[in-house]
């Protein structure tokens, strides 16, 4: 953490007439903390942080943020297990004795999608460095849509497995790739997330924005699909807003993405490779995210007991899981902590492998056991399953 960083939250605390400890107290957090902060004495400050001392000071967020990141890097088996596709997209020596041709490498493509859809990253990640080398083989011209969306799905799964910079050349090179806007933007979308994961708030926005702009469809004549990822990055716009501390951004974004979502009025699939879906029940999960996040739990969870199992098109959609993290973490602040743990249990049995990749996920948990003298059976399977730290 920068001295900077200090400096801004001091200069904004002088400036609202407050008190290192009445800033604590407004922002619910302790003391020492604050003053560690104001000192530079903290190398890191989570995004949460930082949006507490923002909402105190009533700023923005990325007033404070400056050029601070929030960024959980993969762990040393996550690195081993991508570390094969992390090779394959650095490319080499073509020594492939027969040429691939753009059906053989679509078909293997499409045959990944069972796995990508249950999150089984250790089958899909031993199957990828052979997929990009025949992908880097094709005639560069034609194979450029194929080749585009197999770089979009292997940095969406990076993102998801923490491996940020990686992640960003292979998005870059799929939205470089990429024949046409409507291909691109399904890359867009996955570095808008790699932006917002790791906390880069300004870039998240303003990159999801000016393709918003850019490819507003018309509602009059617009396909399911263009509004679907027109509608997603508003979605993340209003990610954006309620952890910059900009409630009418939020707001504002929401309502774009539900205006799409209404017109499509069903949830549709803008990229099947990883399944990514959007429409009403996408914009209503996002909103109970927002409501979590700006410490609202009973309607996160109304939402969550709102949205009837028929209408979630996949049971392992990253959105639908992340929505029950959500769910899980209304019930912690409520302190209905059988309850959260009994979702976080539902987690790790539908998808295994994506779970020990989210620290939300360890937050939770963390939150409720810190304060137990004893741990359920449960709770413990959790932890180990998810790498919560001692």
């Amino acid at each position: 953490m920068t001295a900077d960083f200090g400096s801004r939250v001091a200069s904004a605390r002088k400036r609202r007439g407050l008190s290192q400890r009445d800033l604590a107290t407004a922002a619910g957090l302790s003391l020492s903390l604050v003053k560690k902060v104001e000192q530079g004495q903290r190398e890191t400050v989570r995004l949460e942080t930082l949006r507490a001392l923002a909402v105190a000071l009533r700023v923005r967020t990325t007033v404070l943020q400056g050029a601070h990141t929030d960024a959980e890097w993969a762990d040393e088996a996550t690195v081993d297990l991508w570390e094969p596709v992390r090779r394959a997209l650095a490319g080499g020596p073509d020594d492939l004795e027969d040429r691939p041709s753009i059906d053989g490498v679509r078909a293997v493509y499409d045959g990944l999608r069972p796995a990508l859809t249950a999150h089984r990253y250790t089958e899909v990640a031993a199957a990828l460095p052979a997929l990009l080398r025949d992908a880097d083989a094709l005639d560069e011209r034609d194979g450029r849509a194929i080749r585009s969306r197999i770089l979009g799905m292997v940095g969406w799964l990076l993102v998801q497995n923490r491996q940020f910079d990686t992640a960003t050349e292979a998005l870059t090179r799929a939205i470089d790739q990429a024949p046409d806007r409507g291909t691109a933007v399904a890359a867009v979308n996955a570095q808008v997330w790699n932006h917002l994961r790791q906390g880069e708030l300004a870039l998240a926005a303003e990159l999801a924005q000016q393709w918003a702009d850019d490819i507003e469809p018309r509602f009059s004549r617009a396909t399911g699909l263009q509004l679907a990822l027109w509608g997603r990055l508003w979605l993340y716009v209003a990610n954006v807003g309620v952890r910059d501390n900009s409630p009418g951004l939020t707001d504002d974004a929401l309502a774009l993405a539900r205006a799409a979502a209404d017109r499509i009025g069903r949830e549709v699939t803008y990229d099947p490779s990883p399944h990514r879906p959007f429409g009403p029940v996408t914009v209503a999960q996002i909103a109970g995210e927002c409501a979590v996040i700006t410490g609202h739990p009973e309607r996160a969870i109304a939402i969550g007991e709102s949205i009837p199992a028929t209408a979630v098109v996949s049971a392992t959609a990253a959105p639908r899981l992340r929505h029950r993290l959500d769910v899980a973490k209304a019930h912690t602040q409520l302190r209905q902590y059988g309850e959260a743990i009994a979702v976080m249990r539902e987690l790790h049995h539908t998808a295994p492998e994506w779970l020990p990749q989210q620290r939300y996920a360890r937050d939770i948990l963390g939150e409720i056991i810190r304060g137990r003298r004893t741990l359920t059976d449960d709770m413990r399977t959790l932890a180990d399953a998810i790498r919560l730290e001692y």
